[in-house]
């Protein structure tokens, strides 16, 4: 624990869901829904009009239209996410060296390893420069927390959410953490909260009241000796720079069980080739293939095999996701299918010629179209081309929300799509809400298109953290242990 809140944690607010309303005028104050959009799809995030209507993450999208039945619902874009992700990234980059990314749009920092702060005054200053840093550059808001530990100020931004800062000063964990939920401690899910409310405990305050023999009693040695040290707020664990990645894995969910044992092989194969993709797009290599298969029934079979050496060569990684897949018994159907390389190392023990032409083949391979949907294990894969309806087949090659250009009417992203024609809104990030025109799907003027930035003309923070350009939109409150614009 530091005597000073120089650990700050931020967390982009609505992350998917913001970039698409940023990019999108139409939907900026409107219910956005982004997920996986098939039968079996989930929400990946949900903006905050969405969410006062009882939308949330990992809800079935079945049952988010239920909810929000005029809501926006839009296939994710990874490829812009990952773009402001980058921008974000590399702002916390210059406030220090340690700086803990846990996933697109969450990180810890190290403010006092940077120098950027060292007391509650300039640990508060530099928070509300971030922010407005980051809307500065990116369009978007982001909220953060400040405390004396990783614990600590990541309830703080949970309490500073949406758009705001929360400063959680030394010395007051303990009062602040008292009445609060057991699940809000780490490691709390469902389970160990339903365990503990039967003993009767439901606040962090009843924990540390019980004492660390009683919960060690209750949830074992090492759970119970962690969950009491949170309860006292006390949380000593470093903002690592580095999070070795253990894994690298691809999954995809069907809207329709697969029979086809060829079919099954071939998602496989294709499975394989876009792990490989991760893999080297990571500068890694593996040494284990995992096949991962759940059946018509929900039950879900794992299967390994360890190579002679760590590889990212598509084909070794193929062949034996395809060995693994011949001791599984897809009898029934398939619902879902996913390939992982695990015991991840920086080299390759494999033949460089080898690599060479089948890295050929990876590129080739890459330049095929891939469903937006499949990189996070959300939304559905399509059925076989000749069973696809005509609703199919332009859903999935005009994927709600992404971007496409018309050699007329300029850039637009598709509203949605059947029937043979696509619905496209013709607008662009920071200008007027734009008009909806549709066409067939096989309109020779309509293409695909990449994403555009969310802010045109950036203001230049090369200089950041020691000049700070002033904000457009004003300076940000301080008072108390909260502001927000």
């Amino acid at each position: 624990m530091r005597a000073a809140p120089t650990i700050l944690h931020l967390d982009m607010d609505a992350f998917y869901a913001s970039a698409e309303q940023a990019a999108k005028p139409s939907l900026r104050g409107k219910a956005v829904v982004v997920g996986g959009l098939g039968p079996r799809g989930v929400v990946a995030t949900a903006s905050y009009e969405a969410r006062v209507l009882g939308v949330h993450s990992a809800m079935p999208t079945a049952q988010a239209r239920r909810l929000a039945p005029n809501a926006a619902y839009l296939v994710p874009r990874f490829s812009l996410y990952r773009s402001v992700s980058e921008q974000v990234m590399e702002l916390l980059g210059r406030l220090s060296p340690l700086v803990e990314p846990l996933s697109l749009d969450e990180a810890f920092v190290d403010l006092e390893a940077g120098g950027v702060a060292d007391d509650t005054v300039s640990a508060r200053r530099t928070g509300e420069r971030l922010r407005t840093a980051i809307r500065e550059v990116t369009g978007l808001s982001g909220s953060v927390g400040l405390a004396g530990s990783k614990m600590l100020a990541k309830i703080a931004s949970e309490q500073a959410k949406p758009d705001g800062l929360v400063l959680i000063e030394p010395g007051t964990e303990r009062e602040l953490l008292a009445p609060m939920s057991v699940r809000t401690l780490p490691g709390v899910g469902p389970a160990t909260g339903d365990h503990l409310r039967r003993a009767g405990m439901t606040t962090v305050n009843d924990l540390a009241e019980a004492g660390e023999a009683e919960l060690v009693r209750l949830v074992g040695k090492a759970h119970g000796h962690g969950l009491y040290r949170m309860a006292l707020g006390l949380d000593d664990r470093p903002v690592v720079a580095e999070r070795d990645a253990k894994s690298v894995s691809v999954e995809d969910t069907f809207d329709v069980d697969l029979h086809d044992r060829v079919r099954v092989r071939a998602e496989v194969e294709r499975l394989a080739v876009r792990c490989v993709e991760r893999l080297r797009s990571a500068d890694r290599s593996g040494r284990t293939v995992v096949l991962k298969v759940r059946r018509y029934d929900f039950s879900t079979l794992t299967r390994s095999e360890t190579l002679r050496g760590p590889t990212d060569d598509p084909t070794v990684v193929r062949e034996a996701a395809a060995r693994l897949l011949e001791a599984v018994d897809t009898t029934g159907g398939v619902r879902l299918l996913g390939v992982g390389v695990t015991g991840l190392a920086d080299f390759t023990q494999e033949d460089l010629f080898a690599q060479a032409a089948d890295a050929r083949e990876l590129a080739a391979r890459s330049e095929t179209p891939q469903k937006p949907v499949a990189d996070e294990g959300e939304g559905a894969a399509e059925e076989e081309p000749a069973r696809e309806s005509a609703e199919q087949l332009a859903a999935r090659r005009w994927p709600a929300g992404h971007d496409v250009r018309h050699t007329v009417h300029g850039h637009g992203w598709v509203q949605g799509s059947g029937v043979g024609r696509v619905t496209v809104r013709f607008e662009e990030p920071g200008g007027p809400v734009g008009r909806v025109v549709t066409f067939r799907i096989d309109d020779p003027e309509l293409s695909t298109a990449d994403p555009l930035p969310l802010v045109r003309d950036p203001v230049d923070y090369s200089s950041w953290p020691a000049s700070l350009p002033k904000s457009r939109s004003g300076p940000v409150s301080a008072a108390g242990g909260e502001s927000r614009p």
